[in-house]
């Protein structure tokens, strides 16, 4: 199921334009980056993948104001969403002061990360909006240019990339460099004043989160059977949500955030996950999800926090995360990301006349919030590093979905010591490289089989507890 890592993410008509990854592995000699003056230098911005979240990103980044700031290059692997990320961009920012990306800063290709930030200077920012393979590959680049860096979550998807972000992470901040995790629910201050409350013991002590992603499919998490005329790896990366050695599957990408803010409130991580899931409703689709989750993760001291998530169209939904102490309950989030609509009751009902304190509506978005802090942070030259929490968030994630895959008990320091890496050769792709992902003799991708052939997706795993492995 593991070979050696592939081919190209741009459309045909683009593969001899994308050249090889080059690992920068001396960082020693960087630059350290120019620190910008509070309300006075022009901070440069690329952008790195330029999909829906990318677009967005690149969005906040202009619109914050303590200081210029202008997008000056782009780069993707797909020219149409390229353009489309332009054209959107345009639209919101007709100003050149803003926006000024014309056609040779745009590039298209795999090196095209490379040539995006050669364009800025030391102290500049760049945006990593690509599937979660490439961040350790691209946060190379970056630290070895002396750049500021946000990242789009999750960070990593196995344990072995997990070490190098966490070593890439201290390297940054050695250099003092700026780095920001798209896991922004941190930046919301409704959720700021009541992870405090919980804190100071306003729900008594916490026995118990909730936490519920229940919708339809969106995104890329169903892939039909692949078109004659793509490469393999060509259609997993651009429907990456659909393979898991691209994104983490629709676990790691779809359910961090309620993951990483319960476990915020918590005030800890969780150190082992049990869960189970399956496939129902797939038809012709290949891709390698399941279509529910059911994960009941344990913190050291016994505490739980019970996840579910669901995928299927015309089922209940509900976007919400929930915490349970022995004075009372806290609502973390209740109809999505944003607002949080934060809240305690007095009891573990949604009585209104039990709500002992509620913040006050409408909140500021946590989306802009954490731009605003990360470009503050640069132009006054504050510490602030998200990489080990935006590491510890994804290794969470990926433990939760590793016992479900596997059918087994996952510990946090075994999905962090476990050897396999879903695409071992990313710094290396080249146009003409396989797949790291090819499929079966039906066209359909191989899919976990929980406690028959775990090996599928992460090889022989040692866990205590667990009967051996039966992978074939």
């Amino acid at each position: 199921m593991n070979t050696p890592l592939p081919a190209p993410l741009a459309r045909r008509d683009f593969l001899k334009r994308s050249g090889r990854f080059a690992a920068v592995s001396a960082l020693a000699g960087a630059t350290l980056p120019h620190v910008h003056a509070a309300g006075s230098d022009l901070i440069q911005v690329a952008l790195i993948g330029c999909g829906g979240r990318g677009t967005g990103a690149a969005g906040q980044a202009l619109s914050t104001t303590s200081g210029p700031i202008r997008l000056v290059a782009m780069a993707d692997v797909f020219e149409h969403r390229l353009t489309a990320s332009h054209d959107r961009l345009a639209k919101q920012f007709p100003d050149k002061a803003k926006l000024n990306v014309p056609p040779d800063r745009r590039f298209l290709g795999l090196d095209s990360y490379k040539a995006a930030m050669d364009v800025l200077k030391p102290g500049d920012v760049v945006i990593f909006a690509t599937p979660p393979a490439f961040r350790w590959v691209h946060f190379t680049y970056a630290i070895a240019k002396g750049l500021h860096v946000f990242m789009e979550k999750p960070v990593t998807v196995d344990g072995p990339t997990s070490k190098k972000m966490f070593a890439l992470g201290e390297e940054a901040t050695r250099k003092n460099l700026k780095v920001g995790v798209g896991l922004m629910c941190r930046h919301c201050r409704a959720r700021e004043e009541l992870a405090d409350r919980i804190k100071q013991g306003q729900i008594g002590d916490l026995l118990m989160l909730r936490a519920y992603r229940l919708h339809g499919p969106v995104g890329s998490f169903a892939s039909p059977p692949k078109p004659p005329e793509k490469s393999d790896l060509m259609y997993q990366i651009e429907r990456f949500h659909s393979f898991l050695w691209a994104s983490g599957g629709a676990y790691s990408d779809f359910y961090i955030h309620n993951i990483d803010e319960c476990s915020w409130m918590k005030g800890a991580w969780p150190v082992k996950a049990q869960s189970s899931g399956g496939r129902h409703y797939r038809g012709n689709n290949v891709d390698q999800n399941f279509d529910v989750y059911s994960t009941e993760y344990t913190f050291a001291d016994g505490a739980k926090l019970f996840l579910e998530g669901r995928c299927i169209t015309g089922a209940y939904a509900e976007h919400s995360s929930t915490a349970h102490g022995t004075k009372g309950m806290a609502i973390i989030s209740e109809k999505g990301h944003a607002p949080s609509l934060a809240r305690i009751y007095r009891g573990h009902n949604k009585v209104p006349t039990d709500i002992a304190w509620a913040y006050p509506q409408p909140e500021p978005r946590p989306y802009q919030l954490e731009w605003d802090d990360l470009i503050d942070a640069i132009r006054q030259d504050k510490p602030y590093n998200e990489v080990k929490r935006g590491v510890e968030a994804s290794l969470v994630t990926s433990m939760g979905r590793m016992a479900a895959h596997t059918g087994r008990i996952i510990t946090y320091d075994e999905m962090l010591n476990c050897d396999h890496e879903f695409a071992p050769g990313v710094d290396q792709l080249t146009a003409d490289s396989p797949a790291p992902l090819l499929p079966e003799a039906d066209g359909r991708y191989p899919v976990p089989q929980p406690g028959i052939q775990t090996a599928r997706e992460y090889g022989p795993v040692p866990v205590a507890n667990a009967p051996a492995n039966r992978a074939g």
